[in-house]
C-alpha cells in the first residue's frame, strides 16, 4: 500500500507524516554523526570544528550540526592564542581603512600582520606573519627570539621581496607599539603603503589574522612537546607547515572550491596569463 493510500486512509496528511518520520530518525542520525565526531577528535585533537566537518566519511552533517554537537559533548579545541602586542599611548594612529572586510581581488592590495609568541625549552620564539586577503597564503614570516619593531618590517620585506608590490597596498595590523614604530611607519611610507589598523582593543579588526594564528596553534604547536625541543627546532616544523602544508595543501574555506592559498594564486595568474 503507498504512503499516499495509508495517509488518507488514517486521515493522516503527508507533510504530517514525513515530519514525524524525521522526527523518529533524527537521535539515530546525530549519533552516527558524533560518533564518527569522536573517532576524528581522537585522532587529530587540536584541529578546529570546521576541519572536523570536513573529515566526515561515513556520515554527513552541516558545520551547524557539527558545532552543535561539538559543544554539547565536549568536543571542541580547548586552546585559544592571545595576542602580544602592546599599544605606544603616545604614537599616532591610522585609519581603518579594512572596516572587517578582510576579502581582496587581487593578489598584494591588502595585506594583515600581527605577531604571536610560541614558549620553547630555551624560552620564548616571537612569529611574525604576513598574510594576503586575496587568498589567505602567509606572503612572509619572520621568527626570532624578540618582539621588536623590526620582526614585524622584516616579515612584510620578505612579503614584498617575494610577491612583489602594488599601488597603494593596505597593510592593516593592530596598534602595537611595533607599527607604530618610526621603524615599521617609515618603510610603509617610503614605499606608498598605506598603514591600517583596527579600534583598539578589538581582536575582530583583524579577526583573519587571529584566526590563522589560532590554526596554527591547534594543528601544529599544541602537538608539539614544546618544553622538550629548542627554538630553532620549532622554526623549522613552523616554517614547513606554513609553506609545505598551510600555503600549498590545506584546504581554505575561504577561497572558491576550499582551493589553498596558493593553488588560487596561481590559478589567478595563470588566467591572467592566458587573457
Amino acid at each position: 500500500m503507498s504512503i499516499k493510500v495509508c495517509c488518507a486512509t488514517l486521515h493522516v496528511g503527508r507533510p504530517g507524516y514525513y515530519r514525524w518520520l524525521r522526527a523518529r530518525e533524527q537521535p539515530r542520525y546525530r549519533d552516527a554523526v558524533l560518533s564518527e565526531l569522536q573517532e576524528i577528535r581522537k585522532e587529530h585533537k587540536h584541529i578546529g570544528v570546521w576541519q572536523m566537518q570536513r573529515r566526515l566519511k561515513r556520515t554527513h552533517a552541516s558545520y551547524g550540526t557539527v558545532y552543535r554537537l561539538c559543544k554539547a559533548h565536549d568536543l571542541m579545541a580547548k586552546r585559544k592564542p592571545h595576542g602580544i602586542t602592546k599599544r605606544d599611548q603616545n604614537a599616532k594612529l591610522a585609519d581603518d581603512l579594512v572596516q572587517r572586510d578582510f576579502q581582496a581581488d587581487k593578489p598584494m592590495t591588502k595585506l594583515l600582520n600581527d605577531m604571536t609568541e610560541i614558549k620553547c625549552q630555551d624560552g620564548k620564539l616571537y612569529l611574525a606573519a604576513t598574510l594576503d586577503c586575496f587568498d589567505g597564503a602567509i606572503v612572509g614570516i619572520k621568527m626570532d627570539d624578540n618582539e621588536r619593531a623590526e620582526l614585524c618590517k622584516a616579515s612584510l620585506e620578505l612579503a614584498v621581496q617575494r610577491y612583489g608590490k602594488t599601488h597603494d597596498m593596505i597593510v592593516h595590523s593592530d596598534h602595537g607599539s611595533q607599527y607604530t614604530s618610526n621603524l615599521f611607519r617609515d618603510y610603509l611610507k617610503t614605499h606608498d603603503f598605506q598603514p591600517s589598523m583596527g579600534a583598539l582593543g578589538s581582536c575582530y579588526d583583524n579577526a583573519r589574522m587571529e584566526s590563522f594564528f589560532a590554526t596554527l596553534k591547534k594543528e601544529l604547536v599544541y602537538t608539539l612537546l614544546l618544553t622538550q625541543m629548542s627554538r630553532d627546532e620549532v622554526k623549522r616544523l613552523i616554517f614547513r607547515w606554513i609553506e609545505c602544508d598551510y600555503n600549498r595543501l590545506r584546504p581554505h574555506s575561504g577561497n572558491e572550491g576550499d582551493l589553498p592559498p596558493l593553488e588560487k594564486r596561481n590559478a589567478y595568474h595563470a588566467q591572467a596569463q592566458a587573457a
